[in-house]
């Protein structure tokens, strides 16, 4: 091992070995414990110190060492259980608001609104012939498709930051942060309904279509698919406020809350499936505002940049 290489290891060793946990608190106002992760083992070799998976006992988890220094930190909850979650952090979690206006509606006035509106209306057709009255399976399904437009718009303004040398005053993390937020969704409703094996290809033939039309869409008129998915989020709106409707009459059994949903959107312990689809719904009257507004902005002639975006907007 060289010099530099040894003092580099040692350094690592040094600050893995220390494994003192530290208080933060998160930008929402929520405190959590951080722990650094101990170094178990590393190799040496001609080129350096390479990483090595440590054999751990039985029930316990295996450890990556390596002297990169990115390994997780053990994060702790607020109660000093460990927090168990890889997809999402404590800091990504919130309380969602119920007091959006759920009834909000943009009425078309263009031949494009018109048409964006029309299709979004055609399209719920087969989805309620397919899924009838199924709307966990619905709803695992659909959020597949729901977590598209926010990462294609994101990964088109990223680009055209980089292109144009300009900031994206926010929008590029408002877009990637709706994405992500539907995924969660998906991640959700997985604990209560399993996809079938004809509904695993039916999603991937759906998100290919989908993926590359709206990507085109965006590409040329970002306006319309922005407005496009305005209406696609109206029309979840209702199909959760149908779910709501079967849950409260007994069609649907109101069991408990999955554990990610809880934790995801600080729900109280004995939170019920009801409860999950109402922070769902109103994710999506959320995600419903932020597309019209960014269309109406397109449709002023301005551009998004122009315009601070509604990052953190629940």
């Amino acid at each position: 091992m060289n010099g530099a290489t040894s003092r580099l290891a040692r350094r690592v060793f040094s600050a893995g070995s220390a494994g003192i946990a530290a208080a933060r608190r998160a930008p929402n106002g929520s405190t959590w414990l951080s722990a650094s992760p101990r170094l178990l083992s590393t190799a040496a070799s001609a080129g350096g110190v390479r990483g090595e998976v440590t054999a751990a006992p039985h029930g316990e988890e295996k450890t990556v060492a390596s002297y990169w220094g990115v390994a997780p930190a053990k994060l702790l909850k607020e109660d000093g259980t460990e927090w168990k979650w890889n997809c999402f952090k404590p800091w990504d979690t919130y309380s969602s608001d119920l007091s959006i206006d759920l009834k909000k509606h943009h009425v078309p006035t263009t031949l494009g609104e018109k048409m964006a509106l029309g299709l979004v209306k055609a399209l719920r057709v087969p989805t309620d012939i397919f899924f009838n009255r199924r709307y966990g399976c619905r709803a695992m399904m659909l959020e597949t498709v729901a977590a598209v437009p926010g990462m294609v718009g994101g990964l088109v303004l990223h680009l055209q930051s980089l292109r144009r040398f300009e900031q994206s005053c926010g929008w590029i993390r408002a877009l990637l942060d709706e994405a992500e937020n539907e995924r969660m969704h998906l991640m959700t409703f997985m604990e209560l309904a399993k996809p079938r094996w004809y509904e695993r290809t039916l999603v991937v033939a759906v998100q290919g279509v989908f993926f590359n039309v709206y990507f085109a869409t965006y590409l040329l008129s970002p306006k319309l698919a922005h407005r496009m998915v305005g209406y696609l989020e109206e029309e979840a709106i209702h199909s959760y406020t149908e779910f709501l409707k079967d849950l409260e009459a007994g069609e649907i059994e109101n069991v408990p809350a999955p554990a990610i949903a809880i934790d995801y959107w600080r729900l109280p312990a004995g939170a019920t499936l009801k409860d999950v689809v109402t922070v769902v719904r109103a994710d999506e009257a959320h995600h419903r505002d932020v597309n019209h507004f960014a269309s109406d902005i397109h449709y002023q002639g301005r551009e998004l940049r122009e315009l601070p975006a509604p990052v953190g907007y629940h």
